[in-house]
């Protein structure tokens, strides 16, 4: 497949999308399913302009998918803004720990008791699909670090928390497949080296970095009066990776890693800006063009009256999730078309049948398990138990799998399965968030 062809592609994708936004945000309708139709549109079974073969594409894919889900974890944590003190994280933790367990174990019996799979891939695909994504759930997650709604706050947790939690079971999937017989064997080493160490690890590792760097770099820029022009860029970049690769240098998990060290950079222009109610990058709104204010006024809190270390933070802040937000905005597209493309191809009726019973079964019936007290209402615990979003993170497992020398006939399955999943979820959750979260606000301001 040519480059210009490629390219033509891309490009006309982002063109529709720019021509029907302002149509698509009066409508039920949600960019991922426009790129998704488009993708099927121009797949073999449409007018044929790309194809993709899964099988030869699994190593990039990996890659590209971890990318993705790189960057919206790490946009994902610097929008929580609440102290870890907060009960509301307790929301998250629930839903990225108790909640995704159960949902492993709903797929798994349900693949092997309903459709006669063995144990291994069942466990294997429960893993793959429980993660809830965040990039396709953008949506339905915080607006802003001033967002501290209990239903978009829990939903961002998990989906920052849960891509990292649900690897030790993508694991102990490939495990079963791989060392059939007594698992006595491996099981204690899985559960020492796969959980007890590496979840921590990547959230202490990341965490840390994020908030020490975050320290570090915003009191250089005071003291040297350079708060307006410094590459925050770079600095997203730079962090994204290094705590990545930190946390994966001492077999923690890379995406608990990046996620962590948003929270912790976040915490960072917390303490920074002297805790205030209103994020850092609110306080600097004024300044949004900023590249023409004199940068002394700027930092010397001239503007708006201002501190120095809340210009600094604030435009350090709002830089980063601009750039964050356009990576992972672009990612989305480019891989929810790729979807469309090779849907038809791997297309499996057994997915409608799984969609209906995690949808509307497994995932509500999870929540509702867990006591959650005063934290939840009725009314906020179904609308958390439907929008449980699969999405970009099962592909990054599914083509971690992938790489890692499945049966061809497991690999078949777990492609076709993760894949029509996906774009079930997409299509049906996309249809209904813009008007169920429509309803929520409606009631949230009539009670107020």
């Amino acid at each position: 497949m040519s480059f210009i062809l490629w390219m033509a592609v891309l490009g006309a994708v982002l063109l529709t999308l720019a021509l029907t936004s302002s149509f698509l945000r009066w409508m039920p309708v949600t960019t991922s399913a426009v790129c998704l139709a488009l993708g099927v549109a121009i797949s073999p079974s449409g007018m044929g302009l790309l194809n993709l073969d899964i099988k030869d594409a699994a190593n990039w894919m990996e890659h590209l998918t971890e990318v993705a889900v790189l960057f919206s974890l790490f946009v994902c944590g610097l929008k929580l803004r609440l102290p870890f003190k907060d009960r509301k994280w307790r929301i998250a933790f629930g839903l990225a720990g108790p909640v995704m367990v159960l949902t492993i174990l709903g797929v798994c019996l349900l693949l092997h008791y309903g459709f006669d799979l063995a144990w291994g891939p069942s466990m294997l695909i429960g893993a793959i699909l429980a993660p809830t994504d965040p990039v396709l759930a953008s949506l339905v997650q915080v607006n802003d670090a001033k967002d501290y709604d209990p239903v978009r706050f829990g939903l961002s947790g998990e989906a920052g928390l849960n891509d990292g939690v649900a690897f030790p079971f993508v694991i102990l999937g490939l495990l079963f497949l791989q060392q059939p017989g007594d698992s006595s064997a491996w099981l204690n080493g899985w559960a020492l080296k796969s959980l007890l160490w590496a979840v921590p690890a990547g959230l202490l590792t990341g965490y840390w970095m994020g908030h020490g760097i975050g320290r570090v770099t915003l009191s250089m820029r005071i003291r040297n009066a350079d708060s307006t022009f410094s590459p925050n860029d770079y600095l997203t970049l730079a962090l994204i990776a290094l705590a990545y690769v930190a946390a994966e240098s001492i077999h923690g998990y890379g995406f608990l890693s990046v996620f962590a060290a948003g929270l912790g950079l976040r915490q960072a222009e917390v303490k920074s800006t002297g805790d205030t109610q209103t994020p850092a990058e609110h306080l600097v709104q004024p300044l949004v063009n900023h590249q023409n204010v004199e940068p002394e006024a700027a930092v010397h809190g001239d503007v708006e009256n201002l501190e120095d270390t809340q210009v600094a933070a604030g435009i350090m802040m709002g830089d980063m999730l601009a750039f964050g937000s356009l990576v992972e905005r672009a990612m989305e597209v480019f891989l929810v078309t790729l979807l469309g493309v090779v849907l038809v191809a791997h297309w499996d009726w057994r997915a409608l049948v799984m969609a209906l019973v995690l949808f509307c079964v497994i995932r509500p019936l999870s929540v509702w398990l867990i006591p959650w007290g005063r934290l939840l209402d009725g009314r906020q615990r179904s609308l958390i138990g439907w929008f449980g979003i699969r999405g970009i993170g099962s592909f990054y497992y599914l083509f971690y799998a992938l790489n890692h020398d499945l049966p061809p006939a497991v690999a078949t399955l777990c492609t076709d399965l993760t894949l029509s999943m996906v774009a079930l979820s997409i299509l049906i959750h996309g249809i209904s968030t813009q008007p169920m979260l429509a309803r929520y606000e409606r009631l949230n301001n009539q009670k107020s």
